[in-house]
C-alpha cells in the first residue's frame, strides 16, 4: 500500500506543471474502485501495518492469501488450483495504490489455461508482481491503466509511452506472472527517499513520518502490506521496510528497455533486483529470470544461467563451517545502536550454528566513496536540469521543512570530497574509471588475503554489514549511502535481510565517538532511541562479483540461524 500526500508547490514557477501534475494525480485516484477505499486513518496513527486486517475490506480467505509470506507456498497453491490467480490478484489489488481491471483479465487467462491443459504457463504462474516506475511496458495497458509507460518521477515525462516492453517485463509474462501495478519513485531516481511533484511523497507504513527509502520507496511501502507480492527493487527500501532483496552484479539480470537517470554513465551500472517478504521469493524470482536465458533478449546480460552448484555453495565448503566477516563500521559513518545490536545478534546466531565470525577490516573506503560520488556527479547535474528545466523545479531536498539537511549529493561530506559539481572533460572521467578499476583490484586482493585469518582454507565467504547506518528515518534525513555505494562501486553481489526491530530498552544511544566527518557527526546527533521504536532493523550480506546464487544460499543460512536464535 503506497501512501502519498501532495508535494508543496513553488510560487515562482509557472503553474502549468502543477496543473499537469494535478490532472495526473486525479487519474491515479480515480482508478481506485470506490468500494476499495478505506476510511481515513487518524492523523495520530503513524503505524499502519495493521490496516489491512482492520479495514474490513478483506475476507478471511483474502487475508490468508495476503499474509502468506513464502512465495513458494503461493505458487504451489496456484499450480494445484487451491487458489486461483483471480483470487490472489483480487486480494492483492485491494491493498495497492491502483487497482487495474485488466490485471484480472490476465489472471483469468492463466486460470483458464491451467484448467484446460493442467499445466502452468511458467514458474511464476499466476503470481502478482509489482513494478518500479522506471520499468517500461508497452502493453502495460493490459494490466495497468496508467497512461505513463515511461516514468521516473519527472512531470515532463507524463504521457510518454514506451514503444516496447522492457526485457524484464517480456520475461515476466513468459514466466506466467501477473504484473499489476507500478510504484512511485523520486524525481531523478537518484535519491534515497521517494518524492516527486506528480504523486507526492511515499510514506513508510511502519511510521508515516518516516521515509521508506528510495529510489524504490514505492515498492518498499507496497511490499510491507502485500506480503506475497515480489517486486523489482533494491536495498535501502528493503532495509527501511523489513524486506529481503538481492542486488545483482552488473549485467546479471536484464535491464534493457527500463528507463533511467544518468543514462550513458556505465562505469557504475544501475541494476534491477527482486524484493520480497521472504528469501524464498528472492530465489524464485532470480532463478525464473535466469532460467529464461535473458541474454537472448538483452545483449549486455552475462551468458550465465542459474547455477545450482553455486547455490549449494560448492565453492564455499558446501555451506558448512563458513567464515563471515562483520563490518561493524565502514570508517566513513558509524551505525546507530540498533544496527550494532543486529550485527551482534547475527554474530551470535552464526557462531551458535557452527560458523566462524571475524571482524572485517575496511580497506580504502574513503577513496572508493570519493571515486564513486565523483563519477555520479561528473556531469555537474546537467542530466537532472535538462529533464526539469522549463517544466518543473528540480527538487533540492526531501525534507518537509525548509531547515533540511542537504541531499546525499549535496551533503557536506560529498562536497568536501568531490568539490562543487562541474562538467568534467572526457579525459578526467577516464581517469576516474581507471582509478575505480585499481580500487576494485586492491579491494579484491584485500578480501583474498583474509585466507590467513579464516581457518577454512578460503577467504572470507561473505561480509555482513549495515545496508544503511540507521533504520528508517524522518523524511529528509536519509543522507548516508556509502554502505550501499561500496557494493555498487566494487560490483559485489549482495542481499538485504531483516534481523529485528528497534527496542528503546535495548538500543540506548552510545557515548559520543571521535567523528570521522561532519556527516558522521550529524548522523550520530539525530539518534534518539525513543524516536524509532518498532522500526525494522536490517543488514546486508556481501558476496563476490557475479555470486548471486551463493549470496542467496548464504542469506538463507543466516536467516535460519537467526530464526533458531530467537526460538
Amino acid at each position: 500500500m503506497a501512501l502519498f500526500f501532495s508535494a508543496q508547490s513553488t510560487d515562482d514557477v509557472p503553474s502549468d506543471w502543477e496543473q499537469v501534475c494535478a490532472r495526473r494525480k486525479r487519474v491515479q485516484l480515480e482508478s481506485i474502485p470506490p468500494e476499495w477505499i478505506i476510511k481515513p486513518i487518524p492523523e495520530t496513527q503513524l503505524n499502519v501495518m495493521d490496516v489491512p486486517r482492520q479495514c474490513g475490506l478483506l475476507s478471511a480467505a483474502e487475508l490468508e492469501i495476503t499474509e502468506t509470506v513464502d512465495v513458494q507456498v503461493i505458487l504451489d497453491k496456484l499450480r494445484l488450483g487451491t487458489w486461483s490467480s483471480v483470487q490472489v490478484t483480487t486480494a492483492t489489488n485491494c491493498l495497492t495504490e491502483i487497482f487495474v481491471d485488466r490485471a484480472l483479465e490476465r489472471a483469468r487467462f492463466l486460470d483458464d489455461h491451467l484448467a484446460r491443459t493442467g499445466k502452468v504457463v511458467g514458474p511464476l504462474h499466476g503470481l502478482p508482481i509489482s513494478l518500479k516506475g522506471q520499468i517500461s511496458a508497452e502493453n502495460v495497458s493490459r494490466v495497468n491503466i496508467l497512461p505513463d509507460h515511461r516514468y521516473i518521477g519527472y512531470a515532463k515525462w507524463i504521457g510518454r509511452v514506451a514503444e516496447s516492453d522492457c526485457v524484464l517485463v517480456e520475461i515476466l509474462y513468459e514466466c506466467g506472472a501477473v504484473p499489476f501495478v507500478r510504484t512511485n519513485v523520486p524525481q531523478t531516481l537518484m535519491w534515497g527517499e521517494t518524492m516527486n511533484h506528480v504523486f507526492g511523497r511515499t510514506l513508510n507504513p511502519y511510521n508515516l513520518a518516516f521515509t521508506p527509502g528510495g529510489s524504490s520507496g514505492g515498492e518498499g511501502a507496497a511490499n510491507c502490506h502485500e506480503r506475497e507480492v515480489p517486486s523489482v527493487s533494491l536495498r535501502i527500501p528493503s532495509a527501511f521496510c523489513g524486506l529481503y532483496t538481492l542486488r545483482p552484479s552488473y549485467e546479471r539480470l536484464p535491464y534493457h528497455g527500463a528507463v533511467n537517470a544518468l543514462e550513458g554513465q556505465e562505469s557504475i551500472s544501475s541494476v534491477l533486483g527482486p524484493m520480497s517478504n521472504s528469501i524464498s521469493g528472492v530465489k524464485i524470482f532470480t532463478k525464473a529470470i535466469l532460467d529464461a536465458e535473458p541474454w537472448l533478449k538483452d545483449p549486455l546480460v552475462l551468458r550465465k544461467g542459474w547455477s545450482e552448484s553455486e547455490y549449494r555453495l560448492d565453492r564455499h565448503g558446501g555451506g558448512e563451517n563458513l567464515c563471515f566477516a562483520i563490518m561493524w563500521d565502514n570508517g566513513v559513518v558509524k551505525p546507530h545502536p540498533p544496527l550494532r545490536r543486529a550485527m551482534e545478534m547475527t554474530k551470535k546466531a552464526l557462531e551458535a550454528a557452527g560458523h566462524k565470525v571475524i571482524d572485517w577490516e575496511p580497506h580504502r573506503h574513503l577513496e572508493i566513496y570519493k571515486n564513486a560520488e565523483t563519477i555520479f556527479a561528473a556531469d555537474g547535474g546537467h542530466d537532472y536540469r535538462q529533464q526539469t528545466q522549463g517544466v518543473e523545479p528540480l527538487i533540492q531536498t526531501m525534507s518537509p521543512s525548509t531547515t533540511s539537511h542537504a541531499s546525499a549529493l549535496d551533503g557536506p561530506l560529498v562536497k568536501s570530497l568531490v568539490g562543487e559539481l562541474y562538467h568534467r572533460e572526457a579525459y578526467d572521467l577516464w581517469q576516474l574509471h581507471t582509478e575505480k578499476r585499481e580500487l576494485r583490484k586492491s579491494h579484491l586482493d584485500h578480501w583474498q588475503a583474509t585466507v590467513s585469518r579464516t581457518g577454512t582454507g578460503r577467504p572470507v565467504d561473505a561480509i555482513i554489514s549495515p545496508a544503511v547506518a540507521y533504520t528508517a528515518v524522518p523524511h529528509g534525513l536519509n543522507t548516508d549511502s556509502f554502505y550501499t555505494t561500496l557494493c555498487n562501486a566494487l560490483d559485489y553481489s549482495c542481499s538485504v535481510f531483516p534481523v529485528t526491530f528497534v527496542d528503546p530498552d535495548l538500543d540506548d544511544p552510545h557515548p559520543p565517538h571521535r567523528f570521522y566527518n561532519h556527516e558522521d557527526e550529524h548522523i550520530y546527533n539525530f539518534y534518539d532511541s525513543d524516536l524509532f521504536p518498532g522500526c525494522p532493523v536490517a543488514l546486508q550480506l556481501i558476496g563476490g562479483t557475479q555470486e548471486e546464487e551463493a549470496v542467496i544460499g548464504m542469506t538463507e543460512i543466516v536467516v535460519a540461524a537467526l530464526e533458531k536464535l530467537v526460538q
